[in-house]
């Protein structure tokens, strides 16, 4: 709360390239990921 979205974006999208478990299904499955 109260994190610029932009920010807040940057930070998601970084979380899901070191994810494991994003890692792992990458390419295999359609991830799709929303900001709320």
């Amino acid at each position: 709360p109260g994190m610029d979205r932009n920010d807040a974006r940057a930070v998601v999208d970084a979380a899901h390239q070191t994810c494991p478990y994003s890692k792992a299904t990458r390419g295999n499955i359609e991830v799709e990921i929303n900001l709320i």
